[in-house]
């Protein structure tokens, strides 16, 4: 069964940021082509990319508002198309009228025909609310038409700025995603090399988030997709499979799920780049096919702490965490790792 954790991130700044986003200088210590400097470069990558795809998706949801809002100004353009039709047609109603009226004749003339008082009195009257009547009706017409331009052109310019910004967004998510592609390869080939040799390069200097856990314990990586889970059997284990995968990108950071001191570190064999950390209450957890580690041998980590990022190294068919929970440091003492989390309030 597979088990889909995303978590929320931050409200995504729009297109004000993207300048910003891709002229922002690495993190990295060091050179790009050095160990330490590719790895931050994926990190770096990696928060270009999230925070771009957050920017494309804002821009998603607001094209959705943005075509709600052309709908409805669609109607109300056809609401004002047939007001002005009425309107042209009362213009027609009345002239009709008038002449029917007046038996043919304008209403100017029946006045100087008039025999009394009172009938030009109502000839004036009938003049007068013949004009008003025409002016209002032409006035109406005139603003309708003036409000239907002048919406037809709000309506155009919205979807041309919409369509220009979206397609903004989308190339520049595009090109953080190749970049992020590239590096990711790079990194994965020099954690092969190492791997190869038999010889690790040594812990890569990273900017650890500043983020301070509550709880004690956390999952080994933030956004995952849980892919074998642990005891399940395959073509690719001798007999079970000892830990549970996380299904991530090359690159990603992995965490110490909890608090500990470093007990091994180690880039040969079936578990590629690895490394194992062991609790308080005897508990150790391992964190295999890594394709850096940024973490050395016997140094103490706190629960969220960054020790290494992952990869495909040693004995994988893709990119992913194997993570496991041992009641030893040695293969073969292992336990199921979501139950052993869920009880330290971590459900996967």
């Amino acid at each position: 069964m597979r088990s889909r954790r995303r978590h929320p991130l931050l409200v995504p700044v729009l297109l004000c940021a993207l300048a910003v986003l891709i002229a922002r200088p690495t993190s990295a210590t060091g050179a790009s082509d050095t160990p330490g400097g590719l790895s931050a470069e994926v990190v770096r990558l990696y928060d270009e990319a999230s925070l771009a795809t957050q920017q494309y998706e804002a821009g998603r949801r607001e094209a959705n508002v943005q075509r709600g809002r052309a709908q409805r100004l669609e109607r109300l353009l056809a609401r004002e198309r047939q007001d002005i039709a009425a309107l042209h047609g009362d213009l027609g109603r009345i002239a009709r009228a008038q002449y029917r009226s007046g038996g043919g004749l304008p209403h100017t003339a029946q006045m100087l025909l008039a025999d009394s008082p009172d009938e030009l009195m109502r000839g004036q009257r009938a003049v007068w609310q013949a004009d008003l009547a025409v002016n209002n009706a032409v006035t109406k017409s005139r603003r309708a038409e003036a409000r239907l331009a002048a919406d037809e052109e709000k309506a155009a310019s919205a979807w041309q700025t919409l369509e220009r910004r979206n397609g903004e967004l989308a190339k520049i998510k595009r090109g953080i995603e190749k970049k992020l592609e590239e590096a990711q390869w790079t990194l994965q080939g020099q954690a092969d090399a190492s791997v190869a040799a038999g010889a690790c390069r040594g812990a890569v200097r990273l900017d650890q988030p500043r983020t301070r856990f509550i709880q004690p314990w956390v999952a080994p990586v933030e956004t995952y997709e849980l892919s074998s889970g642990f005891g399940s059997g395959g073509d690719r284990w001798a007999s079970r499979h000892t830990g549970q995968d996380f299904a991530v990108d090359i690159g990603t950071p992995v965490r110490s799920v909890g608090a500990g001191r470093v007990v091994k570190v180690s880039c040969g064999g079936a578990f590629g780049i690895e490394v194992v950390v062991k609790h308080a209450g005897g508990y150790y957890t391992q964190y295999a096919h890594l394709a850096a580690v940024t973490v050395e041998q016997g140094q103490r980590v706190a629960a969220g702490q960054w020790v290494g990022q992952s990869g495909t190294t040693g004995n994988s068919t893709g990119p992913h965490l194997h993570f496991e929970v041992r009641l030893t440091p040695q293969l073969g003492s292992g336990v199921d790792p979501r139950k052993w989390l869920a009880s330290r309030g971590v459900r996967l």
